[in-house]
């Protein structure tokens, strides 16, 4: 619903003695002049009654919380909440002679709590969000950011977003909030997580949540990876954690594809659970790691294809950062194996630079091409490249004539040999 259309909305809206704010993350990014598609409107001095009698076509989207849609736009009458039970439900609703402050002031962070009159464009700003996005800080509007948990997730998520920091008396509130966090339904913790992994910087979600003491609560395997020391020759960046960090930051920069940024995050969790007395070595981390990934997606709740990319990302990203000291047998178990994954050669390769290339190692990106390699071989060298004598094999005897084949192809092309 566009602009045009809104106007009339609120000016009957004024007609029958109320007034319509634009309010939430539009207002909040229109300052920041970034895009924005979901508007979101507070209707100030209306009851429930008068408002459907205005607007009969609205459907109602929350019972409780009086909301509607009009024709794919939000709009909620300006309300309270009073918690009275734990987790992320269990509110008590008011939405009777609700001035749009006190709405503003149940929300959760300052840069969220701005509101615009839609028909004389004033700007509505009492616990100083434009302050904050001055300074580039997110800081809690009041006392009820710690009635609901999902908060937590919600500002590392703004954090990453906008990679800004965090109040500390907001960090404050966020510790206070560790108990409850276990109460909250996993497809909602995934929600955020998924958003987080959507920005530039998944890291900051990260380590907000570690700063504020929480990141173990339904990150317990990322958390792990704390103090697991590595060799200094290969990982002068530090620990396991902060190499992960590390190479999700640089996937983001290499893929906007979803399975290869949380690939690249769970690709060392196989490191957390090294015994102490065995580093700063990590043997078998990469296969180990297949358990851990499992446990970790179940935690949280993420589809099947996730899982799959993670275990695939741990599995094969040791023996993609050596494919050129491979044999050529070695080389075409590799290609076919990884080419049947969901992630692909492509999306593994991803992976295996941001993990060799990330923070301040000296790592040229171009001598990790597996992947080019692998979809040539398999494009030559397949079913349809076969002889007539060839396709007459069948099972076992068709599969070892063709790896043959393609070990061949790889001989020759390490000797730069095109025909053979």
């Amino acid at each position: 619903m566009n602009m045009q259309d809104i106007i009339p909305i609120a000016e009957k809206i004024k007609e029958a003695g109320g007034t319509l704010y634009l309010v939430g993350g539009a207002v909040r990014d229109a300052i920041l002049k970034r895009e924005n598609h979901d508007k979101d409107y507070a209707v100030e001095g209306l009851t429930k009654e008068t408002f459907t009698t205005l607007f009969p076509e609205a459907v109602l989207r929350g019972k409780d919380f009086a909301v509607w849609d009009i024709d794919g736009a939000e709009f909620a009458l300006t309300r309270t909440e009073r918690k009275k039970e734990q987790g992320h439900k269990g509110f008590e609703i008011t939405t009777e002679k609700v001035s749009i402050e006190e709405d503003l002031k149940r929300r959760d962070l300052t840069i969220n709590a701005i509101a615009q009159n839609v028909l004389t464009g004033e700007i509505i700003d009492p616990y100083g969000g434009r302050e904050d996005i001055q300074k580039k800080v997110l800081r809690a509007v009041s006392d009820a950011f710690s009635e609901d948990p999902l908060r937590v997730y919600r500002t590392a998520r703004f954090a990453a977003m906008l990679e800004w920091g965090v109040e500390d008396n907001t960090l404050e509130k966020m510790k206070l909030l560790q108990e409850e966090l276990s109460t909250l339904p996993k497809e909602r913790v995934f929600v955020e997580f998924r958003k987080a992994l959507q920005t530039k910087k998944p890291s900051i979600f990260l380590e907000t949540l570690r700063r504020a003491e929480v990141l173990g609560v339904h990150f317990k395997e990322i958390q792990d990876l704390i103090g697991s020391t590595q060799p200094e020759k290969y990982h002068p960046e530090g620990d396991s954690y902060q190499h992960t960090l590390l190479v999700v930051d640089k996937a983001c920069e290499l893929s906007e594809d979803i399975l290869v940024r949380f690939g690249a995050l769970v690709h060392d969790l196989g490191k957390g659970v090294t015994p102490k007395e065995m580093l700063p070595h990590h043997y078998g981390h990469d296969k180990k790691g297949v358990e851990v990934v499992s446990k970790f997606c179940n935690r949280i709740g993420t589809p099947n294809s996730w899982k799959k990319a993670g275990q695939t990302a741990s599995r094969y990203h040791m023996l993609g950062g050596i494919f050129d000291k491979m044999s050529p047998p070695k080389k075409v178990d590799f290609i076919e194996n990884v080419s049947k994954t969901i992630l692909g050669l492509d999306g593994l390769q991803y992976i295996v630079i941001a993990d060799k290339c990330s923070g301040q190692r000296i790592c040229k990106e171009k001598e990790i091409s597996f992947a080019k390699l692998g979809k040539e071989m398999l494009q030559e060298v397949n079913g349809k490249s076969c002889d007539e004598k060839e396709k007459m094999l069948i099972g076992m005897d068709f599969k070892n004539r063709l790896r043959e084949k393609r070990i061949k192809w790889i001989q020759n092309k390490e000797k730069n040999v095109d025909n053979f």
